[in-house]
């Protein structure tokens, strides 16, 4: 097609919203690994994890054989109140570069969450009202998550209880007022209202906290109080399937127009967004229809794909949860306080870390002053605020355009905008000031994580 035929905002209809999810396992070779009870050192059952996650959810979390699952029709007309979100040509990104790449981005960030996070929250919420629960717990770092599990608990009257790492609690009071607001109640984590939040506060007086320390708490508050369950906005095999809408809606614009990407990037924290963007491209490569570069983008400040180790881990800080195989920094990782960007969970998606660890895509890692550089330049000629999340992805899609004004190819560049950054000026504040600094852990720095790591016959690294 034409490339001034090319419009700058690509839109589905209302009717080519996927009606089914892209369960991306149901095509490895290889599976993820299962979850381990940390007791038996056995795989997790469905009815050992019954307590913890609603029962619809964990028969999607052990699927691994159905490529398609059904989207319920409540939740279908749920995502039309946002859904399809645009499929953005950069042009005005690719004029003030002096690229010859073509760029696009799947931008998540135009409903009230302000991010892609809401696509498996109502999921979530839905399966856990169908199941008749009081109320439902959480974790949120930025508070993305946390903001649109609120949103949909909202939705379907169902209680909602957030622990929100202490760090952003603090920097993001706008953020815990929207979910307040949703009527969610929000506590700084660690805290002094759970057993295993006082023990890390007395192990860790001062904490800034992080996502296995909220975690701990969420599900230790889900366990103990009849009618609740644990759900979890990233990581989890359910939670890439929900966010497979993202891909399946960039792959059906794309092919309206005849465009295939030659490199497709995400940032990576804990595997929602990435996994959600690349499902239905990295099914394409694993059958071995196209190939497709694919590239992870984290931060140096927290390097799980590209410094961890790929070994059995717990999946929190207060070492309560199953045991997961996934690139790990260790369950005790804190990062440090200076870290503004978001993506802070110290390990990584089990089927994304089974993909990178057999070759499928690609990671790397950037300092933050660069990442904010980027995002700065992006809302300057896009007119877009992009979370500090996103804008890692826009830090490399920036730099594999360079490439190609380098050497003169016309790549076609996909990346996924998660979220905007309104709620994040702290950290845009800390940029423009002069005053944020870079950190890269040392490997003595990450040695202690390492060590904790479980030890047992097979769970060498």
């Amino acid at each position: 097609m034409a490339e001034n035929k090319i419009p700058y905002k690509i839109y589905l209809e209302e009717n080519e919203i996927p009606n089914q999810w892209y369960n991306v396992r149901a095509d490895m070779k290889n599976k993820p690994a299962p979850l381990l009870n940390p007791g038996t050192l056995k795989p997790m059952t469905a009815e050992e994890l019954a307590p913890v996650f609603c029962e619809e959810l964990v028969a999607q979390e052990l699927n691994e054989t159905d490529a398609y699952i059904d989207i319920p029709e409540e939740i279908q007309n749920f995502y039309k109140m946002y859904r399809p979100s645009p499929l953005i040509r950069a042009y005005f990104l690719e004029k003030a570069l002096g690229t010859p790449a073509k760029i696009y981005y799947k931008f998540e960030g135009n409903n009230t969450s302000g991010s892609h996070k809401l696509n498996s929250a109502i999921a979530q919420a839905y399966y856990a009202k169908k199941q008749g629960l009081k109320g439902v717990t959480t974790e949120t770092g930025a508070g993305q998550w946390g903001t649109a599990l609120s949103m949909a608990c909202s939705y379907f009257d169902l209680d909602c209880k957030v622990y929100m790492v202490k760090v952003s609690y603090e920097q993001k009071p706008f953020r815990r007022e929207v979910m307040r607001t949703y009527g969610a109640s929000v506590t700084p984590s660690p805290s002094m209202d759970t057993a295993i939040g006082r023990k890390i506060l007395e192990q860790h007086p001062g904490t800034t906290g992080s996502l296995g320390c909220a975690i701990s708490e969420a599900v230790e508050v889900a366990t103990t109080n009849e009618g609740y369950r644990y759900v979890l906005g990233s990581v989890l095999n359910q939670v890439l399937l929900h966010q497979s809408v993202i891909g399946l809606e960039a792959k059906a614009a794309l092919d309206k127009y005849g465009i295939t990407p030659d490199i497709i990037i995400g940032c990576a924290g804990g595997g929602s967004n990435l996994g959600g963007l690349i499902s239905p491209f990295m099914g394409e490569k694993l059958r071995g229809e196209k190939d497709y570069r694919i590239i992870a983008v984290e931060p140096a400040s927290c390097p799980s794909f590209t410094r961890g180790k790929f070994a059995y881990d717990f999946c929190d800080t207060g070492m309560v949860c199953p045991l997961a195989k996934m690139y790990t920094l260790g369950s005790g990782f804190i990062p440090s306080a200076n870290h503004a960007g978001g993506l802070r969970y110290h390990g990584m998606s089990s089927t994304l870390s089974q993909l990178y660890h057999d070759g499928f895509m690609e990671a790397t890692s950037v300092e933050q002053t660069s990442v904010f550089e980027a995002a700065e330049q992006f809302a300057r000629v896009e007119g877009i605020l992009p979370a500090p999340e996103s804008s890692h992805a826009i830090r490399v899609a920036i730099d594999e355009a360079l490439k190609c004004k380098e050497t003169g190819e016309e790549k076609t560049i996909l990346f996924g905008l998660t979220g905007t950054g309104y709620f994040d000026m702290v950290a845009y504040e800390k940029y423009n000031d002069g005053v944020m600094s870079d950190y890269i852990p040392t490997d003595e720095d990450l040695k202690p994580g390492f060590d904790a790591i479980p030890k047992f016959p097979g769970n060498e690294f």
